[in-house]
């Protein structure tokens, strides 16, 4: 009787370190591709393009300059486009509105 005991209680100690070998190799999977994900994400940030300081929002008929606003402006509409400084300013300055969730001319200091 203690033989068979021995026995059975080996074979589940056996089956439990199978068992277990799975669930490390498992487990190591998930942290390789985590490190891939990280990885990758890493990647995509660093080329990211930066950016830009400025928007200008466009109109319909994109002659009509409808706001600016500054380059982290959470509202900048779909037609949108980088601008530089001296064109926010310029646009300010020729009664072009100022977005007036990221006021991009008290940024720039042109306000009255």
């Amino acid at each position: 009787m203690n033989d068979s005991g021995v026995a059975s209680r080996l074979a589940l100690l056996r089956f439990l370190e199978r068992v277990q070998e799975r669930d490390l190799a498992r487990t190591r999977m998930w942290i390789a591709d985590e490190q891939r994900r990280e990885s990758e994400q890493r990647v995509g940030e660093e080329r990211r393009p930066r950016a830009p300081e400025w928007l200008i929002e466009r109109g319909l008929d994109r002659n009509n300059i409808v706001a600016v606003h500054t380059g982290e402006c959470w509202d900048p509409g779909k037609r949108s486009r980088p601008a530089i400084r001296t064109q926010a300013i310029d646009a300010l300055r020729h009664q072009v509105p100022a977005c007036t969730k990221c006021r991009p001319d008290t940024a720039l200091g042109i306000v009255d």
